[in-house]
């Protein structure tokens, strides 16, 4: 029988500069939208409302930036991580785009760091994916690792290469939209009198809510992203597994921590760069998330008296009654209850 299916790429099949240009460009649509609101809850008011979006200088209101970061990383997973063990963090991401409904998107990824793991049978594989538009324009850039089974545990191991990553982005490269003017920026309409003014490095702000995660929730989600990594949906594949049943996507986890994070971050209306993130710990249907942000630091750009950008560090646990306090034992250890460690830039209005 000739074979017309692809199992996907295990490790041996990856090579350092190797390029990988992913299938299936997808156009979003303001049925996308709505749904990513439905799973999500998100209220961020750029997002939400045109006339709010317009009024800051936008064409209508935005996609959500982790929505774009989702679709993208959805096109990476049939050739990167579709006979993934886990997904293991990601760094040095920057959004430099804006999408609208209408936009299609479409993603490469080069190879750009390989190691084996000591035990033979997994490796780790570091990629960098470009996601961009119908025009070519660039939108997102990022870094991800991912450990990856071998299909031969006997097949000899590549020379270990593990790319020099940066601890964050630069604020000084941070890119703010060209059209963006914040002067007309209403804070009854998005829900906080609290800017960039009003936050501090070091302080701690706990969201308070939590959401209970559905099996059929999660699934939808990533269906939605038209990612097809096994550990998401079978199973029967599953069923062996360490676990014994699918994992939760870490992308639903930090959109559902960034959801949450709108109480107490009201006007962090736009991510701007991914600096790190970790998925600490399984998640699995049925838990439920809550979350805290600490602020890491400031960057008030020189020539932009409205916008300032807040480097914030969001950590979601799992079925805690309250935020847990610090993530990490006194050892450094994330606790178990510790799912998230997700580092990032935002935008956020100044006063004038």
């Amino acid at each position: 029988m000739q074979q017309k299916t692809f199992a996907g790429h295990f490790f041996e099949d990856f090579h350092l500069d190797q390029t990988l240009v992913h299938a299936t460009p997808r156009t979003v649509t303001e049925v996308d939208v709505s749904l990513y609101t439905a799973l999500y809850g998100s209220r961020f008011a750029a997002n939400s409302s045109d006339v709010f979006a317009m009024d800051l200088g936008f064409e209508g209101a935005p996609v959500d930036d982790l929505l774009v970061f989702h679709i993208i990383f959805g096109k990476t997973v049939p050739d990167v991580s579709i006979n993934a063990v886990a997904n293991l963090g990601y760094a040095s991401g920057t959004f430099a785009g804006v999408v609208y409904p209408g936009d299609t998107l479409m993603a490469r990824s080069q190879v750009i760091g390989l190691k084996e793991n000591s035990s033979g049978k997994t490796g780790v594989v570091y990629v960098r994916t470009q996601g961009r538009n119908q025009h070519g324009e660039l939108l997102a850039d990022y870094v991800r690792w991912v450990m990856v089974h071998k299909r031969d545990p006997a097949s000899p191991a590549p020379t270990a290469c593990v790319p020099a990553l940066p601890a964050a982005v630069d604020g000084q490269d941070l890119v703010i939209p060209a059209t963006l003017d914040l002067a007309a920026y209403d804070t009854a309409l998005s829900g906080s009198t609290h800017l960039f003014d009003d936050y501090a490095v070091g302080e701690k702000i706990d969201h308070i809510d939590g959401t209970t995660i559905e099996e059929a929730e999660h699934m939808m989600a990533t269906r939605l992203y038209q990612n097809t990594a096994k550990v998401h949906f079978n199973q029967l594949a599953q069923a062996t597994s360490r676990f014994g049943q699918r994992l939760v996507y870490g992308g639903h986890i930090i959109s559902l921590a960034r959801a949450l994070s709108y109480n107490g971050l009201a006007n962090a209306f736009k991510i701007v760069a991914i600096n790190a993130g970790s998925h600490t710990n399984p998640t699995f249907a049925g838990d439920t998330i809550s979350a805290w942000t600490e602020v890491l630091d400031r960057h008030a750009f020189a020539d932009r008296a409205d916008i300032g950008a807040l480097r914030l560090r969001t950590i979601a646990s799992k079925n805690l009654d309250n935020a847990a306090f610090p993530a990490k034992d006194a050892a450094g250890k994330y606790l178990a209850t510790t799912v998230l460690d997700f580092d990032y830039w935002v935008l956020m209005p100044r006063r004038g």
